[in-house]
């Protein structure tokens, strides 16, 4: 079949973005309940491009909680830093939530603020989905990289090296800056701390993605301190090489859902030197135990997995 037989055949349209990464989704109203095919399709989507994005889609929270439920378990809003009062599968991320977080001038680099959500998890949420509500008129872009495609960039001998190694997640503050009494009181009462392999393999598609998250990946294990900083260092400038990324422009009723599995993304801090302000929402999706090449999964070293929100209400 052709692609353009095919593009038919969907029951939304697909419009890619970059070479890469990033596809945005026409033709399908959020606010309803969809149908299988949709859902199907939605998820094929997802898969393919790691990114996936809606346009004029104004949710409630309900509405948001009740489209995210349609691909998995949502779990609470954040594990470690709470949630929207009375709406606990949902995470405000408004432009001042880490303000009370850390003191000092971190440390920048070209990787600086890059993560994949939660990995200090042993079983990292499978997907986030981010909605917007108050954008500014300019500013406040994010920016997604697929690290499969970084893995595949890889050479070969550095592909079958990183294959077999693992590294330790944490909460930290950022180098350079310190965490404040009440981020280090929130990191104490929700300790998560997790060995995952540098290399994860995909779960559906059997794909190997560069599980190097900048912001939560602490250290190699088993390599002296200097061989874990050099070999970090060097894959985390690699996978945000710009040709691996899309950067998403928002607008009121923006919808931005990605695969955690296969993806690293980037908030905007352009919007600091702004008098705008930005808001958003978001909701995460229980996750498996991430799996290295060599059949290994993940362990946690510290703290429990991240469950469903509707299991945690219960106890």
């Amino acid at each position: 079949m052709s692609a353009a037989a095919l593009q038919e055949v969907q029951s939304i349209q697909v419009n890619p973005l970059s070479a890469h990464i990033g596809a945005e989704i026409h033709g399908v109203d959020l606010t309803q309940k969809l149908d299988a095919r949709q859902i199907a399709d939605i998820r094929a989507a997802l898969l393919k491009w790691r990114v996936v994005f809606f346009r004029e889609q104004f949710l409630s929270h309900e509405q948001h909680v009740a489209f995210s439920a349609q691909f998995g378990e949502l779990t609470v809003g954040h594990p470690v830093f709470g949630h929207v009062d009375g709406h606990p599968q949902i995470y405000s991320i408004s432009k001042f939530r880490k303000a009370t977080r850390f003191e000092g001038q971190p440390l920048l680099r070209p990787w600086t603020g890059w993560h994949t959500d939660v990995t200090a998890a042993v079983n990292p949420p499978f997907a986030s989905i981010l909605r917007g509500v108050t954008i500014p008129p300019y500013g406040g872009d994010t920016q997604w990289t697929n690290l499969v495609i970084a893995y595949e960039k890889l050479s070969e001998p550095l592909r079958r090296f990183v294959d077999g190694l693992r590294g330790v997640h944490r909460f930290a503050p950022p180098q350079g800056a310190k965490g404040t009494e009440a981020f280090a009181s929130a990191v104490e009462q929700h300790t998560l701390v997790s060995e995952h392999p540098l290399v994860r393999v995909h779960p559906e598609t059997g794909e190997r993605a560069l599980y190097v998250s900048p912001g939560f990946l602490k250290q190699i294990a088993g390599v002296t301190p200097r061989e874990s900083q050099v070999l970090l260092e060097l894959l985390w400038e690699h996978v945000t090489r710009p040709e691996f990324t899309v950067r998403f422009k928002w607008e009121a009723g923006s919808v931005a859902f990605w695969d955690n599995r296969t993806t690293a993304h980037l908030a905007p801090t352009d919007i600091f030197d702004l008098d705008f302000d930005r808001q958003l929402y978001r909701t995460t999706l229980v996750g498996d135990v991430p799996v290295g090449p060599d059949g290994r999964a993940s362990v946690a070293l510290q703290g429990s997995p991240v469950g469903a929100a509707a299991a945690i209400a219960l106890n």
